[in-house]
Order: C-alpha cells, then structure tokens, then sequence
C-alpha cells in the first residue's frame, strides 16, 4: 500500500492554529488510519496528531489524538464523536501556542495540554517546530479490535477527502519571538467557561479510551500532565 503525504512547502512551523475539513470517505476499511498531524521531520521530537482509525461494517469509527514530547507518545485518548465521520466534512483544528495545545472538532474541545512546562517538576510541553503532514496508512498490528481483524486489501482504494485547509503559523524561521502578543493565537491562554463546559462534556459522554486512566499501562505511574488536564 502506497503511503501519499501532503506536506506544505514552507516546512516548518513554531506556534500555529490550523484548520482542517475532512471526510473520512471510506466504510470498512478495518485497520486502515487517516492520519493528520503536526510532526517534525526526524528525531526525538513532538507530535500532534488526529488519526481515523479503520472499522468494521456496522461499527462506529473511532478518532485517536495522541502527542509526543520530546520523542516519547503513548498518550493516546479515542473518541467515538457525536457524528460519523465517514458521512460528511467536518473540522479539525488544532490551537498550539506557548499557553496551552488545544484540539478541536468543528470548534468543540476534544483535548488541552497547558504549558505547565518549568512551574511542575517533569512536566513536557511540544516546543519544537513541526510541520503538517496527511497519509493514509495500514495499522494492522493494533487499530481494530488490538489487531485481531486485519485489513481487506479487497477493499482498496483507501481514500480520504481534504478541503478548505488554512494554517496561520509563525515560521521557525522567523526573527520575532514565538510569544509576541502581535501574533493573534496568543491571546488565548484559556478556554473560555463555554468551552470548558463543552470539554466537559466530550470526556464524558463521548471519550472511549484516555492513556491517563489506564494506569497499570505505566506501572501506575501515568504521565505528570494526567494530573493538570
């Protein structure tokens, strides 16, 4: 299976706020993922990703975000959204500056990391730059039912629909510093009590899986940031 990515011209980017529509096209496609993120190029590195996990006729698909800091993921949460993903065009934003990462679908809160970066002992915020990449790619070790059903390559062409795609992003390039209160995401440093409310309600009705509780995954030592988001 081919692996097609898009990746924008000018590289890399320090602090963004991007906005995606996407139609995950495809019905059962098992253990096939639309993958859309910010990543850096090699490395130990940070990573924002949304990710469409593969289904099963008759079954819901699943979103997965997962973040990596410093080279280190396993900070997944899955989501069955308040909608199919497969039915119609939807937004996927992702809100990154040096206060909080924020990812959202059709402006709702789905998932915060604060910038509690320095003020808590072991804490990790993405700070490197990234760039935006889109692939489809095949996920049969662990995407449907822990990798028990695989993919029906009779099923191909795997295909995902993209559109209205905008970035407004400070280019690691740049000469002005990554907080300048003249670059307009860095007004926000919180969500609003609206949005709060709205997060509230996705991780209760709608989150399927979140890394933080699942506690004998890490020794029951989860991830500091478990505690502050």
């Amino acid at each position: 299976m081919q692996n097609p990515t898009v990746s924008p011209a000018f590289n890399h980017t320090v602090h963004v706020n991007n906005k995606q529509h996407i139609r995950r096209v495809y019905q059962g496609k098992r253990n096939v993922v639309v993958y859309y993120n910010e990543e850096p190029e090699y490395g130990d590195h940070d990573e924002v990703d949304f990710e469409f996990l593969g289904n099963v006729d008759g079954k819901p698909v699943a979103l997965q975000t997962n973040i990596f800091l410093n080279g280190q993921g396993y900070r997944e949460q899955q989501f069955y959204l308040w909608f199919d993903p497969s039915a119609a065009i939807h937004d996927y934003k992702i809100l990154w500056n040096e206060h909080q990462l924020v990812m959202l679908v059709d402006e709702t809160p789905i998932r915060v990391l604060k910038n509690l970066a320095g003020r808590m002992p072991g804490y990790q915020f993405p700070m490197r730059p990234m760039r935006i990449r889109a692939s489809i790619w095949d996920s049969s070790p662990w995407a449907t039912d822990n990798g028990r059903i695989k993919v029906d390559w009779n099923r191909a062409p795997f295909t995902s629909a993209f559109q209205r795609f905008n970035i407004d992003a400070y280019p690691a390039t740049g000469g002005a510093p990554c907080g300048s209160p003249n670059l307009w995401w860095n007004k926000f440093w919180d969500l609003t009590p609206a949005q709060k409310a709205a997060y509230k309600n996705v991780k209760s009705k709608y989150m399927t899986y979140n890394y933080c509780d699942d506690k004998a995954r890490f020794n029951f030592r989860v991830p500091v940031e478990c505690s502050h988001n």
